[in-house]
């Protein structure tokens, strides 16, 4: 399937009346191992058992992916076991709630849907499960199946360290480790049938950095939410092509880390207008305008691609023949929405003829809800305040400023909205000179995260921060669950106290 034909993306518990779609997928994707599916007794066993364990990806209503989970109480077993062991003789009755270990009895990416990164999202879904019910790690006998090739003279353990050093591409255990599982053992006589394989298995592991030991028991649910912020190189650009190959290496670059959003500045695409520059500014930038939807068609594919929230920074668009400081939201699950800046500034009215927009709206997310102001609009804190009325939990920045003066404006009031309104916020911009490109000759950022401040949080209220004017990714984790405990029990409380019996602040 194309990314161009996906609709909608749904990471779900598997349901028993999927069970003959899923018999279905499972053939195809065992297509080398004849009889290879669980029977539908098999399936229900599990469901009944641990119905957290078992979900499906499902595209466009269809399903494409498949992970199957148990937990056990490791201890029981020997590392030299066999699936068949691990699975109780596919009774599941070695699941154990009380257990340390969530062991992966199956995963699988229909055929027609491989090359675009779902199993990460099945995978992702586990370590995220294994964190929340506090697991020592993720283990499971992963396979080899380009090992046959290789038997004659390899040993299973010279082929582990040829896979690994890239000599030999195993597509498996390439995807396996990538997804930072770590070889732990060689098991012989694994899995019957897996002649592919040889009939071995390595023992994968995944180790929780947050397990704690059952007597110390986690006060809250975990809510961390991870920020990668794209501090981007003015520099020119042949064409499109180039400007998106750069954009995607970012992109994969925080995505790699798993981060939830990636955020570009204001006008990143700006130097594609030097091809423009035998035009008048104000047409330049309309020509620039007609590259808009093709970007946002392609970030919409990469944060499907890549498993990540993306949140465009800002383009010029046409509307009815008027022009517009835009941004997009391109969420992970396949949707697009849009945001528009309110107040454009002097300059951008003056020399381009913009426009300022008329929608302001919060965004719910898998990652909480969320506002964009772009630039400017940051400076009006009347709007962030609408926000916050709508339950925003972060705000994101994208600005572009050529000056010092200007870039301290947007930092410090930047940082104003994240005191005022209990709220993170995440500024990006853009560095460096386009010589070339009339009206934005230069730049200035250092892009930052902002916390409110009390005792939970930094205290000078910077949770991290790039170096300036060099470019760069920054990566930050910031936790939601900080902000509802400091709403009802922080130092302050800058939205309970408000005196709305003396003010108020509604959209007209």
């Amino acid at each position: 399937m194309k990314i161009d034909e996906i609709e909608n993306i749904e990471l779900k518990f598997l349901d028993l009346d999927d069970y003959q779609e899923l018999k279905t997928a499972m053939i195809s994707a065992y297509a080398n191992m004849p009889g290879s599916y669980w029977k539908e007794e098999h399936i229900k066993s599990l469901i009944d058992k641990f119905p957290e364990g078992q979900v499906v990806i499902k595209i466009n209503g269809q399903i494409a992916g498949v992970a199957l989970s148990i937990i056990v109480d490791y201890d029981t077993f020997d590392d030299n076991h066999t699936y068949e062991q691990i699975t109780g003789k596919y009774s599941f009755d070695t699941h154990n709630n009380a257990g340390d270990v969530l062991y992966g009895i199956e995963v699988f990416i229909k055929p027609s849907f491989r090359g675009l990164r779902l199993g990460r999202r099945l995978y992702d879904y586990r370590k995220e499960l294994c964190e929340k019910l506090n697991l020592k790690s993720i283990v499971f006998g992963g396979r080899m199946p380009n090992y046959h090739s290789h038997a004659a003279e390899l040993s299973p353990k010279e082929y582990i360290a040829r896979v690994r050093r890239k000599e030999i591409h195993d597509p498996v255990l390439n995807f396996q480790i990538s997804n930072d599982f770590h070889p732990a053992k060689v098991m012989k006589g694994y899995l019957d049938g897996d002649k592919a394989s040889q009939d071995f298995a390595i023992l994968m592991e995944w180790d929780n950095i947050y397990y704690q030991k059952p007597s110390i028991k986690a006060a809250t649910k975990k809510s961390i939410v991870r920020l990668g912020l794209i501090q981007w190189q003015m520099r020119p650009y042949k064409d499109l092509e180039e400007l998106l190959q750069q954009a995607e290496f970012f992109i994969d670059s925080v995505s790699g880390y798993r981060s939830d959003f990636a955020l570009f500045p204001e006008f990143f695409n700006a130097p594609l207008m030097a091809g423009n520059n035998h035009m008048s500014t104000a047409n330049a930038i309309r020509e620039l305008a007609k590259h808009t939807q093709a970007i946002v068609q392609k970030f919409s594919e990469f944060s499907i691609s890549y498993n990540i929230n993306i949140i465009s920074g800002s383009m010029p668009e046409m509307i009815d023949g008027r022009l517009y400081n835009v941004g997009y939201l391109c969420r992970r699950d396949g949707s697009v929405e849009r945001y528009e800046k309110l107040h454009v500034t002097p300059d951008e009215a003056k020399i381009w003829g913009m426009q300022g927009g008329t929608q302001l709206k919060t965004f719910d997310t898998d990652c909480g809800r969320i506002g964009v102001l772009i630039c400017y609009d940051s400076e009006f804190p009347e709007l962030s305040r609408l926000l916050a009325d709508e339950g925003m939990d972060i705000l994101f920045v994208p600005f572009l400023t050529d000056t010092q003066n200007g870039y301290s404006r947007v930092r410090h009031c930047a940082q104003a909205r994240a005191i005022e309104n209990e709220c993170y916020v995440a500024i990006a911009g853009s560095v460096g000179n386009l010589p070339n490109v009339q009206n934005m000759d230069i730049q200035f950022a250092q892009s930052m995260v902002f916390t409110p401040c009390d005792f939970s949080f930094p205290t000078n209220g910077i949770k991290a921060e790039a170096t300036p004017n060099t470019e760069m990714i920054l990566i930050a984790d910031v936790d939601i669950d900080l902000l509802r405990e400091l709403n009802q029990f922080g130092a302050v409380r800058n939205l309970k106290d408000r005196r709305t019996d003396l003010f108020e602040l509604k959209k007209k």
